[in-house]
């Protein structure tokens, strides 16, 4: 038996509107189903409450434009902190596993942010491990995201970071928000292979679910050698769920969570609050614990009408036998891209300069800009340098902010130095992102 830690935060002051999918009713009926199962009594498990994060906490993962108190609510800083609160209680051997409760949801919020996408503001997994990464000197993380919608904010965050390996699992993105989470998809010049992405069929049920694990993410896992393992753990595949069209159980979830053996896992979405979300939070606890969760049925008839696993195989085996190369290491690595706020409808358009290092992830430098049509021009530069940042990069960075300051052309400069944990604003004045 695992000593499990459990944390709840239903987040009663913050709504997308009374009627939204994502609402504190996606707690509530799960809190009433463990207490009522007596769950709470067991010696297995330990409740946690949780505690703010820090301003820093979010300032090491985020760049919140134009600035925090346009952005951070005290509910994300809680269900960010909630995340932190069962990490201390791991990484101290209190607990040997933790399943934070928490919400509003995270894995769609990117490196920038403009605000909240996909029901998404602060990525509560990447706060988390870049947290577990400075505080605890942890250097190799895997995020395995088991959402039904890709995890496209995650994957923006670590897709230049050798040591973060993001796994997502999800209906294919030709057929669900956010469209993204293809095979191809498979991270930075200096951190290629670390982004693995299996879009799955709409139909899927538990035993291709099972089969993609078995096949792709435990080898993937083995070969990464993660010291600590995150499930961003979104209960949307279930089969009642009415944002999505996947077919997976309770009991699928519990034998995805006993093969994975998380040693920390998140809620993401899951939007069938009474049909699914007691059912598929009750059996990935009891398999967190090493309990039997077999007698865990919902009171509606699991699906019958699954696609076949001769459909799921040829997808596996392609992604196993992918040829592809990483891209050759230049001095600088472009990109540009545009992302779409659906709640508030804000354009995000922002290019990417890579610098392609030898000596560590690389300087990274990113021109953004947001309005209410495509393509604004850049307002913002975010100058961010990376864990293991070596003295080179550092320099240049230096160099980018003093010629930032001395043409002035930008409305805000954001100085994330994750290596030295300093961050701080720049728009007429210094706002440094204090440790309260």
């Amino acid at each position: 038996m695992k000593q499990v830690g459990l944390l709840f935060f239903p987040a009663f002051d913050w709504s997308l509107g009374n009627s939204h999918p994502e609402r504190e009713e996606r707690l509530l009926y799960t809190r009433d189903q463990i207490f009522e199962e007596g769950i709470m009594d067991l010696p297995q498990y330990r409740e946690y409450a949780p505690k703010l994060a820090r301003e820093k906490d979010v300032a090491r993962t985020h760049a919140l434009l134009p600035g925090p108190e346009h952005i951070l609510t005290p509910p994300h800083l809680v269900a960010a902190g909630g995340t932190l609160t069962l990490a201390k209680a791991l990484m101290d051997g209190e607990i040997e596993r933790g399943f934070a409760m928490v919400r509003p949801p995270g894995h769609h919020a990117m490196h920038t942010v403009y605000g909240n996408r996909g029901f998404c503001t602060i990525n509560n997994v990447a706060v988390l491990a870049n947290f577990l990464r400075h505080e605890y000197g942890l250097k190799r993380i895997a995020i395995v995201d088991t959402d039904v919608h890709h995890g496209d904010g995650t994957q923006d965050i670590f897709y230049h970071d050798p040591n973060v390996l993001y796994i997502s699992i999800h209906q294919d993105g030709r057929t669900l928000y956010p469209g993204s989470g293809f095979t191809g998809e498979r991270g930075g010049p200096r951190a290629w292979g670390q982004t693995l992405n299996i879009p799955l069929p709409p139909g899927t049920g538990d035993d291709g679910l099972l089969y993609v694990l078995e096949e792709l993410v435990l080898p993937a896992l083995a070969e990464f050698k993660p010291e600590l393992v995150i499930n961003s753990a979104g209960q949307d595949n279930h089969f009642t769920d009415p944002l999505a069209n996947m077919q997976i159980t309770a009991k699928g979830y519990g034998d995805l969570t006993r093969l994975l053996k998380p040693d920390l896992a998140v809620l993401e979405g899951g939007y069938a609050i009474e049909t699914a979300l007691p059912y598929v939070n009750l059996a990935i606890l009891l398999a967190m614990a090493g309990m039997d969760y077999a007698g865990i049925n919902e009171e509606y008839p699991a699906p019958v009408d699954t696609v076949p696993l001769s459909m799921i195989k040829p997808l596996v085996e392609s992604v196993r036998t992918m040829k592809t190369k990483a891209p050759p290491l230049r001095e600088w690595h472009t990109a540009e891209r545009g992302v779409f706020y659906d709640t508030e409808y804000i354009w995000e358009k922002r290019s990417e300069k890579i610098k392609g290092c030898l000596d560590c992830p690389g300087l990274h430098l990113t021109y953004t800009g947001s309005g209410r049509a495509p393509g604004p021009r850049p307002e913002h530069l975010v100058i961010r340098l990376p864990f293991d940042t070596c003295p080179s990069c550092r320099l240049e960075a230096e160099k980018t902010l003093a010629e930032a300051q001395k043409r002035g052309s930008f409305r805000t400069v954001y100085w994330q130095d994750q290596a030295g944990d300093r961050f701080f604003y720049l728009d007429g004045q210094i706002r440094e992102m204090k440790d309260g």
